[in-house]
């Protein structure tokens, strides 16, 4: 396919756009768990769906396209990708590490790779200062979540990754809050880009999955090296769900994101919220950051009541937005961090970070935004009656 279409018609028309066997309109959905070989001695491209399916190297084709990278990867979750990739590294290793990271991510960093000898250094990567003080001799991996979950802190890809080369080090970039249709960490000079395609990618709250993308062949062996060892690869059924929900990508992103400008600079003039963090606010401290290599905030902010006992009320009267965990859907996302996202950090670990238990996230979906000011404003006055605000 021609590399000239814009963005929004890559995601239609791509090599997969239709079957070149039959003719038809959707990828074919595989769901053979093996494939019959002629010769003894050569095996044909396929021979086992974990190692290689058709349906999931549609989806992995796709994906490494949008990102501007050359090789793809799905996995059974966001977590699943994350894991694997830090599979790259081995005992007595180093990761740099966005402080207030996913919770899922803090968990595996905490638990589970320093069981096996993996070293991590939390730090504030909006700071390059404590950035570089944080690298040691055996330092291999700076993992950047940008903007951060839940507070939108931006980091500068494109500064931490020449920082990582400068190392030997490798960079990799959480990209889901953004995904491609408004951020490509890879052409910033990141090496792995990694998304829970469960959010905004898939969009539809119908699938749990994850996406890995590179754009050097070498690491691409390695990853796909692990893939298979690991064997956390995404169904066939939801891989096939995944290329349909990211047909719709740019028109959702849109949406969304113009939606949560709105919401967002309308909750930061309200009196019952004591902070907004929108990285589309031009006081923001990254603002400059985030319009140099994103081409709008996204569709995620967060904010704060004055009291855990305001916050408490507020969530029992809205009524449009889910309250549940995930975001990136077709409906409004609204989250309680301090016991969704970030149950996994302990109450000091979320205190020191600034996630309170007065934060809430949004992920604005379709709704028309108006619709959504016009609950909040409702459950507001109820809070604010409630508690003598």
């Amino acid at each position: 396919m021609s590399t000239s279409y814009t963005f929004e018609t890559k995601l239609l028309h791509n090599k997969h756009k239709f079957d070149p066997v039959t003719g038809a309109v959707s990828v074919p959905i595989q769901h053979a768990s093996t494939f019959h070989q002629k010769d003894i001695d050569e095996f044909g491209k396929y021979d086992y769906s974990r190692s290689l399916n058709p349906t999931r190297e549609a989806l992995e084709e796709v994906v490494a396209e949008l990102e501007e990278g050359t090789h793809g990867f799905a996995f059974s979750s966001g977590m699943a990708a994350i894991s694997t990739a830090f599979l790259l590294l081995s005992q007595g290793d180093h990761v740099v590490i966005s402080e207030d990271v996913y919770g899922g991510t803090y968990r595996m960093v905490t638990t589970v790779l320093n069981r096996f000898g993996i070293d991590h250094t939390f730090v504030d990567m909006t700071n390059l200062e404590e950035v570089a003080a944080a690298v040691l001799p055996n330092t291999k991996v700076f993992y950047v979540e940008t903007p951060s979950n839940p507070l939108l802190k931006v980091t500068d890809i494109e500064a931490i990754s020449l920082l990582a080369k400068k190392y030997n080090a490798l960079t990799f970039v959480d990209n889901t809050f953004l995904t491609p249709a408004l951020q490509k960490p890879l052409t910033l000079g990141a090496d792995v880009v990694l998304h829970s395609a469960t959010k905004f990618l898939s969009g539809h709250s119908d699938v749990i999955a994850g996406v890995a993308v590179v754009k050097d062949a070498e690491l691409a062996k390695q990853i796909g090296y692990l893939q298979n060892s690991f064997g956390a690869v995404l169904g066939v059924q939801d891989c096939w769900l995944l290329l349909r929900g990211i047909k719709t990508l740019h028109v959702r992103m849109k949406h969304s994101s113009e939606g949560a400008r709105m919401i967002a600079e309308h909750l930061q003039n309200h009196p019952l919220i004591k902070k907004v963090h929108y990285p589309g606010f031009e006081d923001h401290p990254q603002y400059a950051i985030q319009r140099k290599q994103a081409l709008n905030p996204g569709a995620v902010f967060s904010f704060e009541l004055y009291s855990e006992e305001a916050m408490r009320t507020f969530v029992e009267n809205v009524k449009l937005p889910v309250f549940a965990v995930s975001l990136g859907a077709v409906e409004s996302i609204l989250s309680y961090p301090a016991k969704m996202s970030h149950a996994a950090m302990d109450p000091l670990a979320r205190s020191e970070r600034g996630i309170t238990d007065s934060l809430l996230r949004l992920s604005v979906g379709l709704e028309n935004p108006l619709d959504l000011i016009n609950d909040f404003d409702t459950a507001l006055k109820k809070t604010a009656e409630l508690h003598y605000i």
